[in-house]
């Protein structure tokens, strides 16, 4: 982007648009990059993000993480705190893939012992676990049995055999929302989602096989206590609510947008931050439809895992329990939470949009697992398929910022231009020639996810050590990836 002269350096990684930006901004926007991504982000950010400061009842700050880039509504990366009693809640600060998030999972195995099975591996599991636009679970569900899976998330899997008690534990809100309705949810959310829990999806999800090199170890001794090794073998996976979420987010779009200023006098400088009061009718309704979507993907995660224990004993000859295929921990993006948070000096209960953004919490909170109350949050921070991913922990620090952070590297330019610039079938070829093996449901989808069209991760997650809002731990390396 153009430099632009209003926008002022309150540190090395935190940059401000003052009210003065633009008419209508309520409080400050704040990106919190180094000037080297500021100056790589598009134009668009800050136009989105000078946006999202004009929403009403909207507290602190506008805040945009390192990996910002131009989004729907929000800027990817983009944070938003209302005020619950007289704030707003806007799908546009949330996402079509509502609840899009990491898995991350551990396994005592090293990377010797699973080179010569890498290839079956991998394909059995591209088999197993479908990818792709319009994907399909081998799950066949009743659409009451469906509405169970909405209200009760990963649990549902967990009771029926298809996970252990432990991996809710290890999940945001152990793995399910309370508030959630299925009667707010259209007849067309339910038959876009019935069939897609278990499923990839496409664009930037993935499922990947990993290992950790000595020296990307960069804290030995949280690693250590996370269970993390050098030539461990851990697998990650990033997916969402698929169709579900996004017609749930379709659908209230358009209901907000016929009431937000004939029945609430609100306006907004975007149509795509369209937006009801959260105390309002319409406003309860897409939080508990939206809760559902969160639930579905917490469900669609836990199925996924169970689907690489199933692979990994199939292949290897062993229980999954004897190879300790644990999780670490289930971060979700794409949300909207209540959470209690201290602003200027006073704690206030707060709604936290968060569109492609992590939440991280810092030592001491007790939304936590007993596990991590004394580290603070693990926060997985997914790369592009040819360099790599990070495990990192919130810290104290991320009060600043409501305890998010990055959710990953960021674009750096449109899948349009990565698909001219790219072929799929080559760059399978030379990724497999650098040593990771690749299956991909789509050519064309896999060269919109070429390296080269994303941040430097390495930059990225160094941004936000500097700012202080998340502490890096370890880096892993792919080897094997599963691409929609």
């Amino acid at each position: 982007m153009d430099f632009p002269g209003a926008i002022e350096k309150v540190s090395a990684t935190v940059w401000e648009l003052p009210l003065s930006f633009k008419a209508g901004m309520r409080v400050p926007a704040r990106i919190y990059c180094t000037e080297k991504l500021l100056r790589e982000m598009d134009d668009a950010v800050l136009d989105q993000i000078s946006n999202v400061a004009t929403l009403p009842c909207i507290t602190g700050y506008a805040l945009c993480m390192p990996d910002g880039h131009f989004g729907y509504g929000f800027p990817i990366g983009g944070v938003a705190a209302m005020n619950p009693e007289n704030g707003v809640i806007s799908p546009g600060g949330i996402g079509f893939d509502i609840n899009c998030g990491m898995r991350l999972v551990r396994t005592e195995l090293t990377l010797n012992e699973i080179k010569l099975h890498l290839k079956r591996i991998v394909d059995r599991l591209f088999s197993r676990i479908p990818a792709g636009v319009g994907s399909r679970g081998f799950m066949r569900l009743s659409r009451p049995e469906f509405m169970d899976v909405v209200r009760l998330g990963a649990r549902w899997c967990i009771e029926r055999g298809m996970g252990w008690p432990e991996d809710a534990e290890l999940s945001e809100n152990y793995g399910c929302i309370e508030e959630a309705d299925p009667e707010t949810v259209s007849d067309k959310a339910v038959e876009r989602g019935i069939h897609q829990i278990g499923t990839l999806g496409s664009g930037n999800h993935y499922l990947e096989i990993q290992t950790v090199r000595p020296e990307h170890i960069y804290d030995a001794d949280i690693a250590r206590a996370l269970g993390i090794r050098p030539g461990q073998v851990v697998i990650m996976f990033h997916c969402g609510s698929r169709g579900f979420g996004h017609q749930i987010a379709t659908d209230y779009l358009k209901a907000f947008l016929k009431v937000m200023e004939p029945s609430y006098g609100i306006r907004v400088p975007d149509r795509e931050l369209a937006c009801a009061p959260f105390q309002s009718p319409e406003g309860k309704r897409y939080f508990s439809a939206m809760n559902c979507a969160i639930n579905m993907s917490f469900a669609n995660r836990q199925v996924i895992l169970h689907r690489i224990r199933e692979v990994f004993s199939e292949i290897l000859g062993r229980s999954p329990e004897d190879m300790g295929l644990r999780m670490i921990y289930d971060v979700a993006h794409n949300t909207a939470r209540l959470e209690d948070h201290v602003v200027d000096g006073q704690k206030r209960n707060l709604l936290v949009h968060r569109q492609g953004a992590t939440r991280a919490f810092g030592p001491g909170r007790p939304e936590l697992p007993e596990l991590y109350r004394k580290t603070g949050q693990p926060v997985i921070i997914g790369g592009s398929m040819e360099t790599g991913s990070y495990l990192l922990l919130g810290t104290p620090g991320g009060d600043q910022t409501f305890f998010s952070t990055s959710h990953g590297s960021g674009r750096t330019m449109s899948r349009h231009k990565a698909r001219t610039l790219w072929r799929g079938k080559q760059l399978q070829h030379d990724m497999e020639e650098h040593g990771i093996y690749v299956k991909t449901a789509s050519w064309s989808g896999l060269a919109e996810e070429a390296g080269g069209a994303y941040k430097d991760i390495d930059e990225v997650v160094e941004a936000t050590e500097m700012a202080g809002i998340s502490h890096k731990v370890v880096r892993f390396t792919p080897i094997g990836n599963i691409k929609g």
